[in-house]
Formats: structure tokens, sequence, C-alpha cells
């Protein structure tokens, strides 16, 4: 706890190892230091990731569903290497060494993507629309994979740590620091959104007229002055100290409960080991009573120390609020799973809706809009989204609910609906894109890209919904010590959603395909049936978001939150849909 008059925070320390003095240390200023590091590895992987399907189709001439899937695999890899990135932050590095390590390591990355691009030996020789084109080597495809590869190494290991050590900059204890750091999460999405703006706008941009190499050079620069500005102020930061990686903890309490599964529980919690004092512990919970075996004592459970006193073998015996935290992270999961549905769907608007978008027209006067930049109209959805939620929204809400906003959970539910929405637009738009193909033989074809937006807007307005939503449902519900591997499990969703994509594309490739044409994910879309690829992805995320509603009826908050969660809004039940 801070003393009175103590200018020092409790549980962080200054660059010295000493208690951190906040007039030296920490608040917005530093944030604001590492926020930069956030929206330059927005730019640079959401700047490769939107139009890289153009250039594996069109430079390294792969067919359209294997060039959708290496853009998935590439995405689904940087976001599943988030959970490395948030062991090795927890367990050894510490965030700060984390974020300098890996964000140098996605700036090798793309300096190795502006080589690979710009070297013809790299790239396949160019061939002219009607021509045989000869695909790229396996020696051209592996330096590409390294190139992917370390960028979504480095985005995956700082990507976990950024957002926790923007927060350690801040004090919850002081309620004016406790303000700034609720308003630097809310910020926190937006500069991500404006990393992405200036990704599929400008970037795109410049792949497409001035050079792919020089895109990738500017990003590399870019990330090379964002970590200079963060190495700056070493010693201005709050540093927590590191209580260990919570999936120890899981396994510990996972072993001893298999330890002791044989064994009858008490008839009454009391009997059941804790340790906590009683303002930090965690009420017991009627759910998951097999986990409750481990808090069972039991003969040879203690351990004599040098000292002479008793303590607990963590893999024989745990507290029951150590217990109830392994719960917490156990009732997170059903909402977790019928969350990565969504992510499938948004991997569509990276992969084959700037396929759709490459072949139609997309000229406004003299001036062509790049295929990858029809992804602006999804992160201006966003803000929009976000502008009016923030602006409109929430004060009704609060003045007929009573409520400061929609639920986490209820976010979460929207951002589903939007999303099932968005793809039913887009089966009914390649559907005309696809009457229009079999009448023209143009390599353009006369239908107007904007017949694309309407998809691009409503799941750009569901990502708002949900990414919040789920940002802030894993932050809440999860243990204080288990909140990186909480968000950590969060970014899984969208690397599951990713991967899901490229099975579904491999399976539905393998299964519709046939000697006389190239099924519904043909290698040129125009002779495919994307539609109904689209409209198994609509009938998918149906069935998903009835799983959801069960999952979220079912959840109960921990005991000791409930009041908070009425108060914030955050509890889910039939009345609020």
């Amino acid at each position: 706890m801070e003393s009175k008059g103590s200018w020092t925070v409790a549980d962080a320390v200054d660059y010295s190892g000493r208690p951190a003095d906040k007039s030296k240390t920490g608040g917005w200023i530093t944030a604001a230091l590492i926020l930069g590091i956030e929206v330059v590895e927005r730019l640079s992987t959401m700047g490769i990731a939107v139009n890289l399907v153009t250039y594996l189709m069109e430079t390294m001439h792969l067919p359209s569903s294997t060039s959708a899937n290496i853009v998935t695999d590439f995405m689904g890899t940087s976001f599943l290497l988030c959970l490395l990135g948030g062991f090795l932050a927890d367990s050894f590095l510490g965030r700060f060494k984390t974020i300098a390590i890996f964000s140098t390591i996605q700036a090798l990355g793309t300096g190795a993507l502006a080589i690979a691009t710009k070297l013809p030996e790299l790239r396949p020789p160019a061939c002219h629309h009607g021509e045989a084109c000869i695909p790229a080597t396996t020696f051209q495809m592996t330096i590409l994979y390294i190139s992917l590869y370390l960028i979504a190494l480095g985005t995956g290991g700082l990507k976990s740590s950024i957002s926790g050590f923007g927060s350690d900059q801040f004090d919850e204890k002081d309620p004016k620091e406790k303000a700034q750091m609720a308003f630097f999460f809310n910020r926190f999405f937006f500069f991500i959104s404006m990393g992405t703006l200036m990704a599929v706008t400008v970037l795109v941009y410049m792949q497409d007229e001035v050079g792919r190499s020089w895109a990738y050079g500017i990003c590399t620069v870019s990330m090379a002055i964002a970590i200079g500005i963060f190495l700056f102020g070493t010693k201005s930061y709050r540093y927590k100290k590191s209580q260990g990686s919570p999936v120890v903890q899981i396994f510990q309490v996972i072993a001893a409960a298999f330890r002791k599964r044989k064994m009858e529980l008490p008839q009454s919690i009391v009997y059941l080991y804790e340790d906590n004092p009683e303002g930090v512990r965690i009420e017991h919970t009627d759910q998951f009573h097999l986990l409750d075996k481990a808090a069972i004592v039991t003969e040879g459970d203690f351990e004599q120390t040098l000292d002479g006193v008793a303590i607990p073998n963590p893999w024989k015996l745990s507290s029951v609020t150590k217990v109830e935290e392994v719960k917490m992270m156990v009732r997170l999961l059903p909402i977790w799973a019928t969350t990565i549905i969504f992510w499938t769907t948004y991997a569509q608007m990276i992969t084959f809706s700037v396929e759709q978008a490459s072949t139609m027209r997309r000229n406004i006067g003299n001036f062509k809009i790049p295929a990858g930049s029809l992804t602006v109209f999804f992160v201006a959805a966003i803000l929009i989204t976000l502008a009016v939620y923030d602006r409109a929204i929430m004060p009704f809400w609060k003045k007929w609910k009573g409520k400061p906003g929609f639920s986490s959970l209820q976010r979460i539910a929207i951002g589903l609906v939007l999303s099932t929405a968005g793809m039913a637009a887009a089966a009914l738009v390649e559907q005309k894109r696809l009457s229009v193909a079999k009448s023209s033989t143009q390599k353009t074809l006369p239908i107007s890209v904007f017949l694309l937006v309407p998809q691009f807007f409503l799941v750009g307005a569901g990502e708002a919904f949900i990414y919040t939503g789920q940002l802030d449902f894993f932050i809440t519900q999860s243990p204080k010590g288990m909140k990186t591997m909480s968000t950590g499990l969060f970014l899984t969703t969208l690397s599951l959603g990713f991967f899901v994509s490229s099975f579904l594309v491999s399976v539905i490739k393998k299964v519709t395909s046939s000697s006389t044409d190239g099924g519904w994910l043909a290698d040129n879309i125009n002779h495919g049936r994307l539609d109904y690829f689209y409209w198994l992805l609509v009938i998918l995320s149906g069935i998903n978001f009835g799983v959801y509603f069960i999952c979220a009826l079912w959840f109960k908050p921990t005991k000791g939150k409930d009041s908070a969660e009425k108060e914030n809004g955050k509890g889910f039940s039939a009345e609020d849909c």
C-alpha cells in the first residue's frame, strides 16, 4: 500500500530499481512514447496484409485460394505468437525488454521484405493478360516466407506487452491516474485504427504506384525511429515487478486436483486450504468442483524450509483463491470459443474481398483506387462506430437504462450480428459481380467497386463492437495476476479465426473442385462461386451466434464482482437482448 503523502508507487520501480517516483516516472508522456511502436506495428502489419494477396497473385503468380491462405496463415501466426510474447514477458524478460527485442525483429522482417520485393531474382518473370504465367520458385517463396514470419514473430512478441506496459505507467491507487489509465485504454484502439488507416491508404497507394520495396522500406525506417523514441524514455518508465507466469499456477492447480481426484470434498468449504489475507481472497464458487479438490489438505502437502517453517508444495496443494483464479479463466473459454468465427469473416475482408475489388471498376475520374485501399471503408466504419457509440449511444443508454453503455457481452453479440449481415451483403454483391463476369471478356469488369462498401462497413462496425467488447471482457473477468495471459487468450481468437479461414478454404477447394471446373474457389474468382462460400459463412455465423447466446446466459461473474458488473453494465441476461 502506498503511504499517505508518499510520491512513490508501491508496486513499481524505476530504471535503477528504486521505488518509482510519481513526479519523475510514468504518466501520459511515457505512455505516448509506448503508443508510437503500436502505431507503426499496425502500419506495417496491416499495410502488408491488406495488399499481399494482390502481390501473390499478380507478381508471384499463385492461385487465388493459395494466396488467400498465405495471408490468413501469416496473420494467424502473428496473433498466435502473442502467447509466446506474453509468456516471455511474464516469466523472463519483462514487458520493456520484450517490446524492445520483438519490435527490432519486426523491423528486420520489414527490411527483409523490402529487399525480397526489390530484387528481380526473388520473383518470377512478368507476364501479360492471356499469357501462361510461371509461378514463383521454391527458393523465391522461401525468402518471402522468412520475411513474413520474421514480421509475424515481431508482431506477436510485442503486441501482448504494449497495452500492459502502457497501463503500468499509471497508478491504479491514485484516482487521478486511474482516470488517466481509463482514457489511455479508450484511446488505445483509436491509435490502432489510425495506424491501420494510414496503412490502407498511404502505404497501399505507395506499394501500387511507387513500389513495394519503397513502402516496406518506409515501414522499416518508421519502426527504427519508433524504437529510438521508445528507448529514449527508458529512465522515465515505471517497471512492474514480474509475478511469474500464470501458466505455471494453472498447471499446479490442475496437477493437485488430478492427484486428489478420487477424494471426497468436505461438506463445508471452511475445511479447504486458504492462505491469502481476507481482503484479497476470492470467494468460493459452486462450479467446477473437480478443481476444488486441489485445496483439500492431506498428509505430505507441506514441506519444511531450512528455517523449519512448513510451507505448502504448490504442486500438491493450492489455496481456494488460486483455484478460483483458475476457475475464472475456465469460465472465459465458452465466450472465447464463440468469438472465433467473427475473425474468420474478418479474414475475408483482406483476402477475397480485395480479390473482388481487383476485378471491378475502381476509377474516380483519372484516379484509380488501389484494390487494397477498399479496406479504408472498413477502418472508416470502425472510427465512425466508435464516435457514434461514445457521443450518442452511451449518453442515451445511461439516461434510459442508468448504465454507461452496452455490457461487454452485449457488444460482442452486436459484433457477431453485424459480421453475419456483412457476409450476407458480400454474398449478394458477389452474385451480381459473377453475373457481369459471365457476359464480359474484359479484365476489369464494368461494375463499380463501391458495391463492396456495405460488406466492408458492416464487418468494420462489427469489429468496433466486438474488439472493444472482447478486450473489456477478458481484462475485467480475469484474475489480476493473469491479465497478460487473458489478453493473449483474447488475441488467440484472432489467430484461430484466420486459421479457421485457411482450413475452410482448403477443404472447400478440395471438396468442390472437379476436372471440369475450379469449384467454388477457382484459381480465377470469375470462374468460381465465391458467393456460395460467403453463404456458408453466413450459416456458420448464425449457428455460432445461437451457441454464443447460450454461453452468455450461462456466464456468471465471480462473487464480489456482481455489484460492480451491474453498475458498469457488464452483466448479460435475456432482458438485455
